[in-house]
């Protein structure tokens, strides 16, 4: 898949447990479309994957930024009781995937349905020049998160251009529910600069 599309983690471990803080330090890796794998698994697809929604939404929900000492090469950190997950990913560890008709309108991300989600926020929509769409993330694990490819593509109509299309630079409003959102771009400093954009694989 092209890079719009690829979101991998990696979750460090030493593969041993440390005895003075009794904690265990597990090696996971997780694959575009936040699939959560161990390391060592050879093929890694929906088969090999971890499934248990009930573990991916605890797994998510203690995900943070990790600010201790160890393994600074992992900017993230779940902690599961006294097992640490060092994680790193290509772009950023949360990543939205549905949109929930409900009231208010929620945001789904990393397949916990209403279980890991945030209130939707239409005008803090952003969308740099490397093509992907971005939306504030939760506090812990924030400040910004990835909109999945297939969900960015159903709100792309939504999206109003000063120049009248996307090649004349980002959108600046977002019609949604019968409201024009003026974007603000908060999120701009949070995303590297790109010079060209990236392709949507």
């Amino acid at each position: 898949s092209g890079k719009y599309l690829s979101v991998k983690y990696r979750v460090k471990c030493p593969l041993k447990v440390n005895s003075r803080l009794r904690q265990r330090l597990y090696v996971n890796y997780l694959l575009c479309f936040f699939q959560l794998f161990l390391d060592d698994t050879k093929v890694k697809n929906f088969i090999t994957c971890f499934k248990d929604k009930q573990f991916l939404v605890f797994f998510f929900k203690q995900l943070r930024r990790n600010v201790t000492s160890r393994y600074p090469e992992f900017p993230y950190v779940s902690l599961c009781g006294r097992e640490r997950n060092f994680v790193r990913c290509d772009d950023l560890p949360i990543v939205f995937t549905h949109l929930l008709a409900s009231e208010p309108e929620l945001l789904s991300y990393c397949g916990g349905g209403e279980h890991l989600a945030i209130p939707f926020q239409p005008q803090k929509l952003y969308m740099p020049e490397n093509g992907r769409l971005y939306h504030p993330a939760p506090p812990r694990s924030g400040p910004v998160g990835l909109v999945k490819s297939s969900l960015a593509f159903e709100l792309s109509p939504h999206f109003e251009y000063e120049g009248g299309g996307p090649e004349s630079g980002p959108p600046t409003y977002f019609h949604w529910k019968g409201q024009r959102y003026h974007l603000t771009n908060e999120l701009a400093q949070y995303i590297p600069a790109v010079t060209e954009k990236e392709p949507l694989g």
